[in-house]
């Protein structure tokens, strides 16, 4: 990981030339990684806004020109995963899900599923409803209650699943022009390797750019992400490939397009808690050394507008402050705050507690060294959990179908 604060001129990503995604333009090539119960609309909201105030001024000139649903200033925000055959269904959480933020530039939805008419199904409803602007499907949760039941990080084992999956998928979006995208992993463990094999047959099928977590589903998020294996699949591939793995830091995101020659990057738990990373790294990628720290009265300031637009987003003051819980312990990393503190504002229900209690800290405390780096539990390496006989062919049988009716369960992004 590079110092903050570091040169970067020699390792930038050129703007003025706009990543191009099917017909998205990424004027800045950065993507919000799909995190179940993260990345709903106000968190991408508020990762979009601080990416817009880390753009240069050539580029922060788009914000009032460009075309919703295709230019991307500050690159792309993709939502929370939407599992394909709730989505179907019109379960009316998932409807609730996939209603993007009213001033979201380019709405982005990643789709899950293990059944191929099922996700073709869905992605036509996604486009003839026009509610979105981008798909991406989800092949990187390595989660064991998935991938036991041959789902996620598990699925492009099977080759004839997979590519069934992105072809219709395809297939539904194409007519609309709305591009396709996938997020997979490199493979069930490191004797099981998939993402070589599922890259070509995504690329035959006409998807538009590839994310490669550098990780097995074994690895979960332990150890070091395998960047080398993102350069191998940039000069393989035809397609725009997008770096996924230890982006903690605007530096890192410069050292893995330096080492890959990736085309874009993608975040995922380094922004937990940290939504003004996005800012530091627009900011990077357009060639601008400036790094946002905040105090911890700024930090109170973005908790509090964080939790407003969670109640406008619920319609429930109650399950708004529960949803906010899990952010507490991310924003005041490295913060000196105590454990009653810590405890009180992990049990707030109003967003008026929630601003009683920030009030009792001490906001000109400046930003810690302890609050920078890794984040989200990384694990240890193991055993994946997997059907049985799951291995023993790189093709489907009737009992793999049937087991993967149950696949189909809410989960992480991978």
């Amino acid at each position: 990981m590079a110092d903050a604060g570091s040169g970067i001129e020699d390792t930038s990503i050129e703007s003025s030339q706009p990543l191009k995604i099917g017909r998205l333009r990424l004027w800045t090539p950065l993507i919000l990684a799909p995190m179940a119960g993260v990345t709903n609309a106000p968190f991408r909201r508020l990762c979009r806004l601080f990416g817009e105030s880390g753009l240069p001024a050539n580029l922060a000139s788009l914000l009032d020109s460009s075309q919703k649903g295709i230019d991307a200033p500050a690159g792309l925000y993709v939502s929370e995963m939407i599992t394909s055959r709730a989505l179907v269904e019109r379960t009316p959480e998932t409807m609730r899900m996939i209603t993007p933020d009213p001033d979201e530039r380019v709405r982005s939805v990643q789709l899950y599923g293990v059944d191929a008419n099922i996700m073709q199904q869905a992605a036509q409803q996604l486009c003839e409803e026009n509610l979105v602007d981008h798909i991406d499907m989800n092949f990187g949760c390595p989660v064991p209650k998935v991938t036991r039941k041959g789902g996620g990080a598990a699925l492009p084992w099977k080759t004839d699943l997979f590519g069934s999956i992105v072809r219709g998928v395809v297939k539904a979006a194409k007519p609309y022009g709305v591009p396709v995208t996938v997020k997979m992993r490199v493979g069930i463990d490191s004797e099981h390797v998939t993402f070589k094999d599922a890259a070509n047959i995504a690329q035959d099928a006409g998807i538009d750019a590839i994310a490669l977590h550098a990780r097995t589903a074994a690895e979960h998020y332990s150890g070091e992400a395998h960047w080398e294996l993102i350069a191998d699949l940039v000069d393989a591939m035809e397609v725009p490939i997008l770096g996924n793995g230890d982006v903690f830091e605007a530096e890192d995101a410069l050292e893995m397009v330096a080492q890959t020659g990736c085309q874009g990057v993608v975040v995922g738990r380094g922004c937990q808690g940290r939504p003004w990373l996005f800012q530091d790294l627009a900011a990077a990628l357009n060639s601008d050394s400036r790094r946002w720290r905040p105090n911890l009265g700024q930090v109170a300031d973005t908790m509090l507008q964080h939790a407003e637009l969670m109640v406008a987003e619920f319609g429930d003051e109650h399950r708004a402050m529960r949803e906010m819980r899990k952010h507490v312990g991310w924003y005041l990393r490295g913060y000196a705050v105590g454990g009653p503190n810590r405890r009180d504002l992990n049990l707030v229900s109003s967003v008026a507690e929630l601003r009683e209690r920030l009030s009792e800290l001490n906001f000109s405390q400046e930003y810690p060294t302890a609050a920078q780096g890794k984040r989200g539990r990384a694990g240890g390496v193991k055993k994946p959990h997997l059907p049985d006989g799951w291995l023993e062919s790189r093709e489907l049988d009737e009992k793999d179908r049937e087991r993967l009716i149950h696949a189909e369960v809410d989960t992480s992004g991978g």
